[in-house]
């Protein structure tokens, strides 16, 4: 049996799709790709994606669209989330969400780059709060 490989930075490492009807989203990409959704712990309006990769594989939440504009969501392994909103910055890209903690898990961050296209940056931490 071969050893999962771990993400490491710049990875794609989960991923978020809005949907205006999240019941509709649900059915279409299991029927289309076999993936397993189901609730979130602890997250009522949430959904956990389980792409059934390996387990280097991304997998993803599905959620009620906040705004028309609200698209698919990547988010990008990185070591430090501050570090790298800065880096955005630096090279033209905006910040729309600050670093925001998800309790037990890590910090994200909600980027847009110079093409205007939103991205996530993530940096897991267990002690987060």
């Amino acid at each position: 049996m071969s050893k999962a490989k771990k993400p490491t930075p710049a990875n794609i490492v989960w991923f978020e799709i809005p949907a205006d009807q999240p019941e509709r989203a649900r059915t279409f990409y299991g029927k289309l790709f076999g993936w397993k959704i189901s609730p979130f712990p602890g997250m009522p309006d949430y959904q956990h994606i389980d792409t059934g990769g390996a387990d280097a594989s991304p997998d993803g939440g599905l959620m009620k669209r906040m705004h028309p504009g609200h698209t698919i969501t990547t988010y990008i392994l990185v070591p430090s989330v501050s570090k790298h909103m800065a880096k955005v910055e630096k090279l033209g890209g905006t910040i729309c969400r600050g670093k925001t903690a998800v309790p037990g898990m890590g910090y994200f961050a909600i980027c847009q780059d110079t093409e205007n296209n939103t991205f996530a940056i993530w940096e897991p931490n267990s002690k987060s709060k």
